[in-house]
């Protein structure tokens, strides 16, 4: 399996296209073309760990094949950054590993997750500058609530309450001077949730990438139920990681990067495309890339500690503020 040495020589690569490109594979290396055959862009598949794909775009059988023998993973998005495809590589046949995620039956693991989300959104909160008094109550609610976990007598319902509460009140505050209405995963009615959207898709298929390094059944969950074609163990150990993104994307507002007048209103749903989406993109994805190494040891922490039945104080936690 992949070491944190051989993990800090890799990288992560996106790829936003026009119309017409073709992906190819020569000498070990990525390589995009135009339709006159100009190199867009050229990268060595032995330092590659994820490939994110933007646009539409012929890919040879010949690429596939190489992205499993070197071992990374290729995303694929549309114009408008949603996920239709990936092509994902990792262990195989790891039975040990799903023997114990399909028998397990807790809500441990669940609550030291959401416990250590609620703690990075503290942590975030705790970092503004102006201490309203509607920012201190907030943060003595979360408190509260990071406080109640873990119980050995909540069920998941009681967890997820807690989450949803905790988080409500921690956006309010979050982005309360950028004019916040309410979170809405998927339906992209404002600015601020497209753009969240967006992150933590990134997130998702990072941490997806991660969890099949060791061979996880990501569909088989500790604390998203299982539910058709969701990937609910990506959903849980994302959690924690969340807070970078929404700290991305405050920070991004605070510098004056995000422009109305790059986003398009259509069908009562802001979207983003073409060129206008790289600078987004890019400030995401490097907000991200920060932490790429936290992310990593946390998901091979998580791994030995589920693997091993250890103690809940073995499993890992995750610092924003490292």
């Amino acid at each position: 399996m992949l070491s944190l040495p051989d993990f800090k020589q890799k990288q992560i690569i996106v790829a936003l296209l026009s119309h017409g490109e073709k992906m190819s594979f020569k000498n070990d290396n990525i390589v995009i073309h135009d339709l006159d055959g100009t190199i867009k862009h050229q990268s060595t598949c032995y330092r590659l760990f994820a490939l994110f794909v933007v646009g539409h775009i012929t890919v040879t059988t010949g690429l596939l094949q190489r992205a499993k023998k070197f071992g990374f993973s290729i995303f694929f998005l549309s114009h408008s950054l949603s996920p239709y495809g990936n092509w994902l590589s990792g262990t195989q046949g790891n039975v040990i590993l799903r023997r114990k995620q399909y028998i397990y039956n807790d809500t441990l693991i669940a609550q030291h997750i959401v416990k250590n989300k609620i703690e990075q959104q503290i942590g975030i909160l705790n970092k503004k500058r102006d201490k309203s008094d509607k920012l201190i109550e907030a943060l003595i609610l979360l408190h509260d609530y990071s406080d109640r976990l873990p119980n050995k007598s909540f069920d998941f319902q009681i967890i997820l309450g807690i989450e949803g509460v905790a988080s409500r009140i921690y956006f309010e505050q979050m982005f309360r001077e950028i004019g916040w209405n309410s979170r809405k995963p998927r339906a992209k009615r404002d600015i601020l949730n497209l753009l969240l959207d967006i992150g933590y898709t990134l997130l998702f298929n990072l941490v997806d990438a991660m969890l099949n390094l060791y061979g996880f059944d990501t569909y088989q969950g500790v604390y998203h139920r299982e539910f058709y074609q969701r990937k609910s163990l990506v959903c849980d150990i994302v959690e924690p990681f969340r807070p970078i993104v929404d700290k991305t994307i405050h920070k991004a507002y605070k510098l004056g990067r995000i422009d109305e007048k790059d986003f398009d209103f259509i069908d009562d749903q802001y979207r983003i495309f073409g060129k206008k989406s790289q600078p987004y993109i890019s400030f995401l994805l490097n907000g991200l890339l920060d932490y790429k190494e936290d992310m990593f040891l946390y998901v091979q922490s998580y791994y030995r500690a589920f693997m091993r039945e250890k103690p809940m104080e073995h499993y890992p936690v995750f610092r924003i503020d490292k």
